[in-house]
C-alpha cells in the first residue's frame, strides 16, 4: 500500500493525514502468490456458501462483502472507510441500472400475462414448433440472442426464464436453460458493449478485436443449441432434435462470425439471432423431431415435483411468476389453430417494440448521443479521488454513472406503459404488477446489491487485479490461461463489460511481455467472460427470481457449473491453440 500524505500546517505543530490509497501487487509478505491467495478468499467465501454451505443469495453475498472488506483492510491496507465506500458504490450500481433493467423486463412480461395476450405469444412460438426442446432453443437461444444484442445486463435471463416455465419447464431447468443460452451472444451483447470498451482501454482499434473474438465465440455458439437440447431432453433429445440444433447451431456461429468480421461489431448478434431463428423456422417446415409425447409428460413430472417443494418447510420464500397460466399441450395446440394475423402481431407487439426502442436507442447515433448526453455523473462522496490506480493516477471508476433515461431499464418501462394502454391493462392494473413485481424481488435487489459491492470493493482495494497479474505471470503458457481471467471478472461482476474494463489493459501488457499477439488475448478476455456470466451471483439471482426460486440460487449454481467449467476449459483450449497451430484461424 501506499498512502499520499496532505501535510496541514499550524502555528505550533505539523499533522501528516493520509488521504489516498494506492493499491500495490505485493500487499502481503512481498509476495504476488501469496497475496494473490489471500485476495482469492471473497470470492471463495462466495462459492462455498452457495455451492457447499447452501445459503440463500444474499447472506452469501453479504458475507462475502464483509470477508473483502477485511481482507481490503488488513492484508491491502485499504482504510476501512474507503473499503465501506467502495461497498456503497458497487451497491447503488447494483440497483441502478442493474436491477432496474431486470426488473422493468419482468413488469414488462407481467403486464403481458394480466392482459391475457401472453397466452397467444404462447401459441405463437407454438405454431413455430410444439416440441419443447425446440422451443427451448428459438426462446433462450435465439430470442433470448436478440434481447442480449439489445439491452443485455440480465434482462434476457429475465424474459426468457418467465417464458420458459410459461411453456411448462421446471424452474430449475427453465433457469438452467436461459442461463447456458445466454453464453453464445455476451460478447457481442448491449450492442458490442464489451468489445467497445476493450478497444477503447486498449487502444486497439475495437473492430479488430471484435473479428477475433468473431473467431472464437461461434466455436462456442456452434454447439449451445445441442447443449440446450441435452440440457432440457437428456440424451435422447439429443437423438430426437440434433439436426435442428445443428442447423440453428451452425446458422448463428457463421452470421456471427461474418458479421463480427465484415459487417459491424455492434450489429453482430442482432444479425446472427435473426440468422438463427429463420433458419429454424425454415427447416421446421420440412422436418419434425420425434418424443413430443414422451418430452411433454417428462417435464410435467418434473415440474409438478419441484413446484411440490414451494412453500415446504425449509423451501425459499417463492412464487412461480407463470404456474398459474401453465396449460396442456392439446389446449396450447388448440388455440394456436384460432389464431389470426392480428392477434399474432399483437402478442408479439411488446418484443416488437423493444426491438424498435432499442434499435433506435442503440443504433441512431442522433438519439444515442442525445440519450448519453442526459447520463449523470456523480463523483461518489468520500471516495472520489482517493483512491489511485497502480500507476498512481486517480481512479476514474469511483466516479458514478447515473443513466436515468438511457438505461435498458427506462426504455424497458416505458414499452411496459405504452403495452399497458394499448393492452387496456390501464394505470391501475400496471401499478399493481409493479408493485407486485417489487415485493417479489426485494431479496433480489439486495443479493445484487452485495454482489456488486463485493466486486467494488475487491477492485477499488486491488484484489482483483492482483489475481489476474498472478495469472498472468504463466509466461507463454499465459495463452492457454488467458480466458480465465474474462471467467472470473464475468463471474464476481455479472458483466463481460466489467471483466473487460479489469483485465483488457492486463491482457494487453501480459501478451507483450511473452510475445503473444495482445489482440487474441484481449479478445481471450472477452470469449473466456461469455461463460462465466452463468456462474455469476447476480446473474443466478435473476434466473431465480425470474422463475420463482429466489433462495435457492445453490441449487441452480450446481445445475450449470459443470457447463461452466467444461466451456471455459474448452476455450482456453481453443486460445492457446490460436497462439500456435491454429493462428490460421485468425483474422
Amino acid at each position: 500500500m501506499t498512502l499520499t500524505a496532505v501535510t496541514t500546517t499550524g502555528p505550533a505543530t505539523a499533522l501528516a493525514v493520509p488521504t489516498q490509497f494506492r493499491p500495490e501487487l505485493t500487499p502481503v509478505g512481498g509476495s504476488l502468490t501469496l497475496s494473490a491467495l489471500v485476495a482469492l478468499l471473497p470470492l471463495v467465501t462466495v462459492f462455498v456458501t452457495l455451492g457447499v454451505l447452501r445459503w440463500k443469495a444474499h447472506w452469501a453475498g453479504l458475507t462475502a462483502v464483509a470477508v473483502a472488506v477485511l481482507v481490503a483492510s488488513l492484508a491491502f491496507g485499504m482504510p476501512v472507510h474507503l473499503a465501506a465506500l467502495s461497498a456503497t458504490q458497487g451497491a447503488a450500481f447494483g440497483l441502478f441500472p442493474i436491477m432496474w433493467i431486470v426488473f422493468t423486463a419482468i413488469l414488462l412480461y407481467q403486464v403481458t400475462v394480466r392482459s391475457g395476450r401472453f397466452e397467444d405469444l404462447r401459441a405463437t412460438f407454438h405454431l413455430i414448433s410444439d416440441d419443447p426442446r425446440i422451443q427451448a432453443i428459438i426462446i433462450a437461444f435465439c430470442f433470448g440472442g436478440l434481447l442480449e444484442a439489445l439491452a443485455g445486463f440480465g434482462a434476457p435471463v429475465a424474459i426468457t426464464g418467465v417464458m420458459l416455465m410459461a411453456l411448462g419447464f421446471s424452474p430449475l431447468r427453465a433457469a438452467a436453460v436461459v442461463l447456458l443460452a445466454n453464453t453464445a451472444p455476451v460478447a457481442f451483447g448491449a450492442v458490442g458493449t464489451p468489445v467497445i470498451t476493450a478497444g477503447t482501454l486498449t487502444g486497439i482499434p475495437y473492430h479488430e478485436i471484435g473479428a477475433y473474438v468473431g473467431h472464437q465465440t461461434p466455436v462456442l455458439a456452434a454447439f449451445v443449441p445441442l447443449l440446450l437440447v441435452l440440457m432440457a431432453g437428456g440424451r435422447r433429445g439429443v437423438r430426437e432434435t440434433w439436426p435442428v440444433a445443428v442447423v440453428v447451431g451452425l446458422t448463428f456461429a457463421v452470421a456471427q462470425w461474418f458479421a463480427a468480421t465484415y459487417v459491424s461489431v455492434e450489429l453482430t448478434d442482432i444479425i446472427a439471432s435473426l440468422a438463427g431463428l429463420a433458419a429454424a423456422v425454415l427447416f421446421l417446415k420440412a422436418w419434425r423431431p420425434r418424443g413430443r409425447e414422451t418430452a411433454l409428460a417428462t417435464m410435467q413430472v418434473e415440474r409438478e415435483r419441484e413446484l411440490a417443494t414451494v412453500g415446504a418447510p425449509g423451501s425459499a420464500d417463492v412464487t412461480p411468476p407463470a404456474d398459474a397460466h401453465a396449460v396442456s399441450a392439446d389446449a396450447l395446440a388448440g388455440r394456436s389453430r384460432d389464431l389470426t394475423p392480428g392477434r399474432i402481431t399483437m402478442a408479439l407487439l411488446p418484443y416488437l417494440l423493444v426491438i424498435v426502442v432499442f434499435g433506435v436507442a442503440k443504433l441512431v447515433t442522433p438519439v444515442k448521443t442525445w440519450l448519453i448526453g442526459t447520463d449523470v455523473k456523480v463523483p461518489w462522496p468520500g471516495l472520489s479521488g482517493e483512491v489511485l490506480t497502480l500507476k498512481g493516477s486517480p481512479s476514474a471508476a469511483t466516479t458514478y454513472t447515473l443513466p436515468w433515461l438511457s438505461s435498458p431499464g427506462t426504455m424497458l418501462l416505458l414499452c411496459s406503459l405504452v403495452v399497458a394502454a394499448v393492452y387496456a391493462v390501464g394505470m391501475r392494473g400496471w401499478a399493481a404488477e409493479a408493485w407486485a413485481v417489487a415485493h417479489r424481488m426485494r431479496w433480489a435487489f439486495l443479493t445484487v446489491a452485495s454482489m456488486l459491492a463485493l466486486a467494488y470493493v475487491m477492485n477499488f482495494s486491488g484484489q482483483t487485479i492482483v489475481i489476474g497479474t498472478w495469472i498472468a505471470g504463466t509466461g507463454a503458457l499465459f495463452a492457454y490461461l488467458s480466458p480465465t481471467l474474462g471467467w472470473i471478472g464475468t463471474a464476481v461482476t455479472g458483466s463481460d463489460t466489467s471483466a473487460n474494463a479489469l483485465f483488457a489493459t492486463l491482457q494487453q501488457s501480459a501478451a507483450q511481455t511473452a510475445g503473444i499477439d495482445p489482440t487474441l488475448l484481449v479478445a481471450s478476455n472477452t470469449s473466456g467472460g461469455v461463460v462465466g456470466k452463468m456462474i455469476s451471483p447476480q446473474n443466478l439471482t435473476i434466473a431465480a427470481t425470474s422463475v420463482g426460486l429466489l433462495g435457492r440460487e445453490a441449487d441452480i449454481l450446481r445445475r450449470v457449473l459443470p457447463w461452466s467449467v467444461g466451456l471455459i476449459l474448452a476455450m482456453c483450449l481453443l486460445v492457446g491453440l490460436q497462439s500456435t497451430v491454429l493462428a490460421w484461424m485468425l483474422p
